[in-house]
């Protein structure tokens, strides 16, 4: 009824016209006449008279709204309604005609924007009384945002908690609003930072957010766009002075809002964008508009958009959701707008819109008229099939980037004031408290003063030591001249009966019975520059875990990431424990991951979730367990005896046999000496600074970091003191700290020449390569039962993590109707990113290495994967634990073969001296798809055998081929299907054996090659020691030839760069010559070593299972726990009676029974199971 063929004759031709005073219309498309005055319009009718009656349409808007490319396609649509006649009112009618003067029409969509008359159109409306699509009256509601929130919460939608700020121009200093350093008070309500100021005009588009000073302080300064920019960082914290506000909490998004548009009560089409507040970058395609993807709203966000178009009786109606913590919130209301770019919304808006106008005014001209129905679009979602696996799940837990050296103190007060201060926060609640707020800190710089004030009046012997620790307290808290949450805390944990001496690490004789407080004050540990170019390098490196892209993205390392998160398939969570150095490792990768700019702190805010609330990622490294004491005690107790290491002390101190302890301990030796040399060595280093602080010409010396000789001298002094007790013995506990400064120095401060630091570092580390991962327990059990201590609650998330392998409804969808281009817009990853400190890794390690996953001497993959593990001494920066999850859609949803986990691992960060990380197995090392091939299980040639009946890889034949070396390692005899995104699609060769494929394409002679991380300048997120890179996309040869392009013959002079480049399909030439992820040759940030697979072919059961034993291990003493756990529906089941006894299960046992459990509702326990975390 309502579309047009080419070939229909002029009687059928759309009727157009457009209003008087429109110039510059250019050429007029077909069934458009421009109306120049009402004598010419009658001319042209008296020309061609519609046969029909006619409904006039008026278009009643600003010129550059009525002639934009939605508003044009949409009237062309409109028009091919037999019956309507759509006209436009030109912009010169509209602002200087009187209304009398306007054109008559039946219908008037009208609606306002900037310089706009409202006043005119209502009275037009007065007048002529049209039938209205958008209600003008409201159209004043919708200019003031106050007006705005009041209807909204009146229709019951949710919305941010809000208060609102009205001042009087002529006294904006009078009015309710008491600002702090973190927080505003708005009429009695208090707003803790980030919160959200929006001007009280909605034409006012100066929104600005407020982050607070734990993040860095500053806000995010939002704009109308111009160019590029929708936004832009400021350092300004302050709020604004002058001017009616609406002050409303910030809602955390993960950087993604959602756009609305409604066109009347029963259809809204959803889009997503990244949030202008994220990094303020405009994200445009290659056409230079922004970039936004379809999304489906949930039943509720539907009701709710019903509820917006009738409240404000907007037909045609846009308004902003704000997706956070499983609810979605609606922020701002828009009026009349359009989707931009999209024919299927042009169509569907144009029928909707004509339907509705012929319904409501075909009865007054006596025109038949009938809705057509239609057959609903049914939404086809394409997945992957055959042996395809599909990526389902990446959890990584990485430790934070290279810091400032952490420095700490400890004492005993016994104060009122320190009692008061801990009973004001709450201290007793729970024994413990942490002070970082600034204000907190300058509470205790008071209390400090005011003490060592006394102490001056009243010298008292007996506290001479307290003195000097508080005149160090004081110092270090008057540092920088400001305080900042990230850099400084303190901490006070109540003893009833005091602090122990063992505590203290003095040798304390008295035991009070008084009660006391342990201060804890803990400063440095800040991220550096190198740290967040580390965290950022990686992040983007980190891409490359995920499949190609396509279209625009074809070509792009990592772009598949990129793609898959632009298109809301995404489902990304980013967690970070309290600590600021944490947290800014957490920005900066996510920065990295998602392509983002601009300042660390909006990314900190909106994308990264503290994990502090629930004891995810933190933990009180000063309240040690009773196992750790007794480690600890045994760990000193061995290490104080001034005797070279026995046969006794091997197996009392590595009773595991790891490789890197026992170097160690062949380094040292005898430790009590090599304690005398470390502490000789950094008496002559503090002589060093001393001497060059003398030095006129180092007054004005600056070291990395801004750090001066004077702090730098503290730190060494402090160390200096404490190494060495007054007893004459060393405290064990500070050598950790030692290596940690002297690593340092020789990596940040080099340039000083200080004589000593080289036997300094190497010394320190042997004995912190003993010290730091004993400490996490000495022999497997007790590893383990530390481990959990330090991290049950990360064990038992990561295991919710696996077992959510099925959509559910509150997953954010691509819609279907509009993917063009994306292959499976149903489908998703769940990435879950955890960043920590040292100890959860140490611990979650432990927990893979000695909780059971596999039996080493039935697995030979596991096997090298310990001893692997076994040789690495050192868990340094950057240290990354990643778990993948795939699903082989064609295997039987109850079959243990439906779900498949890889383990991978990287030690961090390439440390100062050279050679430090052995070999690894390699990344995803892959084996024969048939057991014939394989004569020797060992050989680096069977990877891709040249004797086979494949057919040889003729793109190859002429590329120059390296020559093999050493060390290579054995590749696994584990047989193993393809794997593959829902975006990938693998180029196969041919092959004689009837499913057979092959992973890589051509026989490779001997080749030699640097071992993986050690050196190369274009060191990646993945070892290439197998060669052939990832099982999950062929080579990038393989992409050159399925893609019919020719390497560059300069690209053949780098052969041992490409090498070390991920096998990622759409990776370029170019990047493998000049990688985005080598740190190296770059400010001389250190390498990070590449990913090695510690094993490529567990199950899901086994990791569940492992997880499940060791957090709770009544569960495995369930009858038949293998066979039990494995399917996830069941896995459910067993979790929730593990978790707890929410959904009103029953609580658990220590023996629970089978039969029990099955009959226990499956759906009723997986809907609280599997809910969004």
């Amino acid at each position: 009824m309502w579309s047009l063929t080419a070939n229909e004759d002029e009687s059928t031709t759309a009727h157009f016209f457009l209003g008087a005073g429109d110039e510059g219309l250019g050429t007029c498309r077909r069934g458009m006449r421009t109306e120049e005055s009402d004598s010419e319009l009658l001319e042209d009718e008296e020309d061609e008279v519609p046969p029909e009656p006619q409904i006039i349409v008026g278009i009643c808007a600003m010129t550059k709204k009525s002639k934009s490319k939605p508003m044009t396609q949409i009237l062309e649509r409109l028009c091919r309604f037999d019956y309507l006649t759509v006209v436009i009112l030109g912009e010169d009618v509209i602002l200087n005609e009187p209304v009398e003067n306007w054109p008559s029409c039946h219908c008037l969509i009208s609606f306002h924007s900037k310089g706009f008359p409202l006043d005119k159109a209502v009275a037009y409306s007065k007048l002529r009384n049209p039938f209205l699509i958008n209600d003008l009256a409201m159209q004043y509601y919708i200019q003031d945002r106050r007006e705005v929130y009041r209807i909204l919460q009146e229709e019951g939608i949710d919305l941010p908690r809000y208060a609102v700020l009205n001042r009087d121009p002529a006294c904006p200093e009078e009015c309710n609003l008491i600002e702090g350093e973190d927080q505003v008070e708005v009429n009695g309500a208090v707003f803790p930072k980030p919160f959200v100021e929006k001007p009280v005009s909605a034409e006012d588009h100066n929104v600005y957010i407020y982050y607070p000073s734990s993040a860095g302080g500053g806000s995010q300064r939002l704009f109308r766009k111009i160019g590029s920019r929708s936004s832009v960082y400021s350092p300004e914290s302050s709020v604004r002075k002058t001017g009616s506000y609406i002050y409303e909490e910030f809602m955390p998004t993960d950087g993604t809002d959602v756009k609305v548009y409604t066109v009347g009560p029963d259809y809204a089409h959803a889009e997503a964008r990244k949030s202008p507040a994220l990094d303020g970058k405009v994200e445009r395609d290659s056409e230079g508009k922004e970039v936004r993807y379809p999304v489906m709203l949930t039943a509720m966000e539907k009701l709710v958009a019903r509820k917006v178009c009738v409240a404000f009786k907007q037909t045609v109606c846009g308004f902003d959701l704000l997706r956070a913590n499983g609810h979605s919130f609606v922020c701002d209301v828009n009026g009349f707008s359009f989707v931009k770019n999209s024919m299927k919304y042009y169509d569907d808006c144009a029928k909707i819109l004509g339907n509705t106008i012929m319904r409501e005014l075909a009865p007054q001209f006596q025109i038949p008229w009938s809705i057509p129905t239609e057959a609903e679009d049914i939404p086809i979602v394409p997945t992957t099939s055959g042996t395809m696996m599909e990526l389902r799940c990446v959890i990584a837990i990485i430790r934070h980037g290279d810091r400032t050296p952490k420095q700490k103190m400890k004492m005993e007060v016994t104060h009122p004031r320190f009692f008061a201060l801990f009973e004001k926060h709450g201290g007793y609640k729970t024994g413990k408290l942490k002070l970082k707020r600034p204000e907190q800190l300058q509470e205790v710089l008071d209390i400090t003063r005011l003490l060592l004030a006394e102490l001056e009046k009243e010298p008292e012997a007996e506290i001479e030591e307290k003195t000097e620790k508080l005149e160090q307290l004081k110092s270090v808290l008057e540092m920088y001249g400001h305080f900042s949450g990230i850099n400084r805390k303190v901490q006070l944990t109540y003893y009833p009966h005091g602090v122990k001496a063992s505590n203290e690490g003095q040798d304390l004789q008295r035991e009070p019975l008084a009660p006391s407080l342990l201060l804890v004050l803990k400063w440095g540990g800040e991220l550096t520059p190198d740290g967040r170019v580390q965290a950022e390098e990686l992040g983007r490196a980190f891409r490359c875990m995920y499949p190609g892209g396509q279209g625009d993205y074809a070509g792009f390392p990592g772009c598949g990431l990129l793609r898959l998160h632009s298109t809301f398939r995404h489902d990304l969570k980013i967690y970070a424990s309290d600590e600021g150095r944490v947290q800014m490792t957490a920005a900066a990768f996510a920065k990295g991951l998602l392509a983002l700019e601009g300042e660390l702190t909006p990314i900190l805010v909106q994308m990264v979730k503290s994990a502090n609330m629930n004891g995810l990622l933190d933990s009180d490294s000063d309240s040690l367990s009773s196992c750790q004491h007794r480690v600890k005690a045994r760990l000193h107790h061995i290490l104080q005896q001034d005797a070279a290491f026995g046969p006794e002390d091997y197996d009392q101190l590595a009773p595991t046999g790891s490789t890197s302890l026992l170097n160690s301990m062949s380094v040292i030796q005898n430790p009590v000496k090599v304690c005398d040399q470390v502490f000789a060595l950094i008496e002559n280093l503090t002589h060093q600074i001393r001497e060059r602080m003398q030095d006129p010409s180092s007054v004005d010396l600056q070291l990395y970091h801004s750090e001066t000789l004077e702090l730098m001298l503290q730190r060494w002094s402090k160390l200096e003191r404490d190494f060495r007790q007054k007893s004459g013995r060393y405290d064990i506990s500070k050598i950790p700290d030692i290596y940690d400064c002297v690593k340092y120095d020789v990596q940040h401060n080099g340039s000083l020449g200080l004589q000593g630091t080289a036997e300094l570092l190497r010394l320190s580390k042997a004995l912190a390569d003993v010290v730091i991962p004993q400490e996490y327990g000495i022999s497997k059990e007790e590893k383990v039962e530390i481990a959990v201590g330090f991290c049950l609650p990360l064990l038992r998330k990561i295991l919710l993590d696996l077992q959510r392998t099925h959509e559910d409804e509150s997953v954010n969808k691509l819609h279907p109707l509009y993917s063009r281009g994306v292959l499976s817009p149903g489908r998703h990853v769940r990435t879950r990113l955890y960043f920590t400190s040292e100890s959860h890794v140490h611990s979650l390690l432990s927990v893979f290495r000695y909780g059971g996953l596999l039996d080493e001497t039935q697995d030979a993959q596991w096997q090298r994967a310990l001893a692997y593990l076994s040789a690495i001494s050192e868990l340094n920066y950057m240290t990354q634990i990643v778990i993948m999850l795939y699903e082989d859609n064609t295997r039987d949803p109850l079959s243990e073969e439906r779900f498949h986990v890889e383990l991978h691992f990287s030690p961090g960060v390439k440390g100062v001296e050279e050679g430090s990380a052995p070999a690894g197995c390699g990344f995803r090392p892959a084996s024969s798809e048939n057991e014939e091939m394989k004569t020797d299980p060992g050989s680096i040639e069977n990877l891709c055998p040249g004797k086979a009946s494949d057919e040889p890889d003729r793109a190859l034949q002429t590329s120059p081929q390296p020559v093999e070396g050493t060390g290579l390692p054995r590749r696994s005899p584990l047989i193993r299907n393809r794997k593959a995104g829902s975006m990938e699609v693998l180029s196969e060769t041919s092959s004689s054996r009837p499913g057979g494929y092959r992973l890589f394409s051509s026989s490779r002679p001997p080749t030699e090659m640097k071992q993986s991380g050690l050196g190369s300048q274009c060191t990646g997120l993945f070892s290439t020691t197998v060669l052939g890179g990832s099982s999950s996309a062929p080579n990038l040869q393989d992409y050159a030839r399925t893609h019919g392009k020719k390497l560059p013959p300069a690209s053949l002079k780098h052969r041992d760069e490409l090498l070390f480049v991920p096998a990622v399909k759409r990776f370029s030439v170019s990047f493998a010559k000049h990688p985005t992820n080598g740190f190296e040759g770059c400010s001389m940030v250190p390498t990070i070593y590449p990913l090695e697979t510690l094993h490529n072919a567990l199950s899901l059961r086994q990791p569940s299972l492992t997880l499940c034993t060791t957090t709770r291990p009544q569960i495995a003493r369930s009858p038949h726990p293998a066979l039990f756990i494995r399917h996830p529906c069941n896995f459910g089941i067993a979790l929730k009676s593990h978790l707890g006894t929410a959904a009103g299960l029953p609580a658990p046992c220590p023996v629970l029974a089978l039969p029990l459990l099955l009959q226990w509702k499956e759906t009723h326990i997986l809907a609280s199971v599997i809910s969004p975390l």
